[in-house]
Parts: C-alpha cells; sequence; structure tokens
C-alpha cells in the first residue's frame, strides 16, 4: 500500500489551490519567537519561527481543506449539503466551509465534544447531532450520506484535502528563506501531509519533523510497519490529534515527504501551552502547543542553531478547559 503510485501536487497546483481559496482564508502570520524564555528552552542559537495558523478562520488549519472540499462541489451536490463527524474542529470548519459557499451542513459530535466547540459549529450554521460516542458519531454520518446525500468530508484524509494543508507550507516558506526544518502536529496525518509535500519541493534541504502524543501515535507505529496502522486505544488530552488510525493517502504522502516522528506525553504539551501563554500570550489548545514541545523536548538537541519553522495549528478552546490544562511557566524552566 505503501508503495502504490501517489497523485503529489506540484508547487502549480498548490499556488492555483491558495488562489482558489483567496481571501475565504487568512495568509496567517508568521512570528520569530526571540527573548530568554524561548532561549532557554530551545536552546540561545536555535531561531523559531512560528507559523500561526490559529490566527486562521475557525481557529485551526482545517479551514483550507474543508473548503477547497466544498468549493469542488458541483451545483447538485451543493444543493444536498455535506456532512462530517468530527470531535470539534473539523465539524467547525466544514461548517464554516458550507456557509462560505452557501450550501448547509451536518454535522455529528460526541456528547463529549467540548461546548464552546458546538457552539462555534452552530454559529456557523451548521445542524449539529450529538451522539453517545465516537463509533455511534460514525454510525450516524454514515445515514447521513445514504439517506440524504449529503457529500461527506473526511477530515484528514483525500487529495483535496491534502492540497488544503500545503497551502500553510507554501505560505510559510515564502514568509522565512532558508529553513533548516518544520515540526508539525499529527493528528491523522493531512496537516503534515500536504506542508510536507509543499516545502520538500520549495526548500529541498529542509527537514520535516512529525510530533504525535504518546497516547495516539498511530502514523508512528504506521511508519515502523511501512503501511496504514489502527489503534486499539487512545489516551491524550489532545483531542485534535487523537486519530486512531492512518489512511493510505495521508500516509503515503507523509512516508515521501516527512524525516522523522517523535512521540511526546501530555505533559509536555501542557508545558508548551504554559510557555507560549506566558511569553507569547497566545491561548492554544494542547494539539496547537505540540510542535513547540518537540522542540523544546526529544528535539531539541537535534535542532539546536538552526532556523526551525513550528506550526502552531490550533487554538479552539475554552478559557476553563485552558486553566485546567495549561501547566503555568515560570522564568527560569524549562518547556
Amino acid at each position: 500500500m505503501a508503495d502504490a503510485p501517489l497523485a503529489i501536487p506540484s508547487t502549480a497546483d498548490i499556488r492555483a489551490a491558495r488562489e482558489r481559496l483567496g481571501d475565504h482564508v487568512r495568509e496567517t502570520p508568521v512570528w520569530q519567537w526571540m527573548g530568554d524564555a524561548i532561549a532557554g528552552a530551545a536552546g540561545a542559537d536555535t531561531q523559531v519561527f512560528l507559523k500561526l495558523e490559529l490566527f486562521q478562520y475557525t481557529g485551526t488549519f482545517k479551514a483550507r481543506g474543508a473548503l477547497l472540499n466544498v468549493m469542488a462541489l458541483d451545483a447538485d451536490a451543493r444543493a444536498r449539503g455535506v456532512t462530517a463527524v468530527s470531535a470539534g474542529n473539523h465539524a467547525i470548519a466544514v461548517a464554516f466551509a458550507a456557509r462560505s459557499v452557501g450550501t448547509s451542513a451536518k454535522v455529528v459530535m460526541p456528547k463529549t465534544a467540548n461546548p464552546a466547540r458546538v457552539a462555534l459549529c452552530r454559529a456557523y450554521g451548521a445542524e449539529v447531532l450529538l451522539m453517545d460516542d465516537v463509533y455511534a458519531a460514525f454510525e450516524e454520518v454514515e445515514r447521513i450520506r445514504s439517506r440524504e446525500g449529503r457529500t461527506f468530508v473526511h477530515p484528514f484524509e483525500g487529495e483535496t484535502t491534502v492540497l488544503g494543508t500545503a497551502t500553510v507550507g507554501h505560505e510559510l516558506c515564502r514568509q522565512v528563506e532558508r529553513l533548516d526544518a518544520v515540526v508539525v502536529p499529527i493528528g491523522g496525518g493531512g496537516l503534515i501531509a500536504g506542508i510536507g509535500c509543499a516545502v520538500k519541493q520549495l526548500q529541498p534541504h529542509c527537514q520535516v519533523f512529525g510530533v504525535e502524543p504518546e497516547g495516539a501515535d498511530s502514523m508512528s507505529r504506521s511508519f515502523e510497519a511501512g503501511a496504514p496502522m489502527k489503534l486499539d486505544r487512545v489516551a491524550t488530552i489532545a483531542d485534535s490529534l487523537a486519530a486512531p488510525y492512518a489512511l493510505p493517502y495521508s500516509f503515503g504522502m507523509a512516508k515521501r515527504f516527512v524525516d522523522q516522528i517523535v512521540t511526546i506525553p501530555d505533559d509536555a504539551m501542557r508545558r508548551a501551552m504554559g510557555l507560549l501563554f506566558a511569553d507569547m500570550k497566545l491561548g492554544v489548545e494542547p494539539a496547537g502547543a505540540a510542535a513547540t514541545a518537540a522542540l523544546c523536548g526529544p528535539l531539541r538537541d537535534r535542532l539546536a542553531g538552526r532556523r526551525v519553522g513550528v506550526v502552531v495549528c490550533g487554538s479552539n478552546i475554552d478559557p476553563a478547559t485552558f486553566a485546567r490544562q495549561m501547566i503555568p511557566w515560570e522564568p527560569g524552566a524549562s518547556a
């Protein structure tokens, strides 16, 4: 499966996708993180460039792929609408995309989904169905697709979705020259597949590192096995990175363009949340802190003294959950 031919977007394909997205998405900024806090956490000579995708519409990168998928629908499909299943960020993005092109969205979420994310889906105009658990949610979205003819928008798999995430890498490479490395969080793999594809074509000498929670390491296990793998159990506070399996296209793209994947414990993300909040004044969800946690943890020595892009992928978290999960950073402490 890993050796099957891949439809790899060219730089021209990625540029054209970004043009199609136009003003429907933001070109998110890059900020060079400087000062004593990051110097102590990542190394004094390491140059850190934060790709602030948390400032994207919907609060995450997910808007890019969801919007490209919905834009590609013909008139009949738009009339029937779209559907998705998600614990939050993807459902929000699909609701946003549907509203952007004038179609309807019916999204299915587990009852454990954060109420703030459910409310944001509804604010974008989606009908939200809450199910007892994720398994029931997947069964319900299949019924919706079959019964209503709605188009299912996958959260991370597929050429169009990965083309959308590739626009993140394309922007980053235009914004920062001569990167030595980029660190990207991995859930299902759609984000790193797209970013890796863009970065390796635009800055071929730049290394691409992925980071997964220890309790949701499906891509790491897939790399070891040489084929997409499924986890028996997922256990992490980073629900946006809690995909229980890898799938062929995103796995194949990641295998082609990613140099290494590292794993981190939940507490590393919690400490990185504290560091980003204290020094950069950013309130991020655990997934949004994962790349910072990897840079300041398992990748610290390897990337010391280099120019590193760090993808801050999302911020959909309510104040109470943020306060409960974040470990406060103190001057002089390491991440």
